[in-house]
């Protein structure tokens, strides 16, 4: 928990992908989420967290439904979707709500 507050307090955008091993929906999001990182590379940072086994963390952000996708930035929650979302998109939404691009 310490680890995953460190790494969102960070200047570059952190999207935190909340998963579950047993969503379909959740595993469609791995190949999109290597998509955005050859997309963007440095410029944003990609975390995926298993809501199984990160309860508390996944009830902090009000985590209802997987695949939940939140944005940070600078400790700030930027942005929340949820559902499969394409590497387009969540490029666009980046660039919209972080410094990132």
């Amino acid at each position: 928990m310490e680890q995953f507050n460190q790494i969102i307090q960070g200047a570059t955008p952190v999207l935190v992908d909340f998963s579950a091993e047993w969503c379909g929906p959740c595993k469609m999001m791995a190949p999109i989420l290597k998509q955005l990182k050859d997309l963007l590379g440095d410029r944003i940072r990609i975390l995926k967290i298993d809501v199984d086994r990160n309860q508390e963390l996944a009830m902090r952000y009000q985590v209802r439904n997987v695949p939940t996708l939140v944005i940070f930035q600078n400790g700030q929650k930027k942005w929340t979707g949820s559902g499969v979302i394409q590497a387009d998109q969540l490029a666009s939404v980046i660039q919209q709500t972080t410094s990132a691009v």
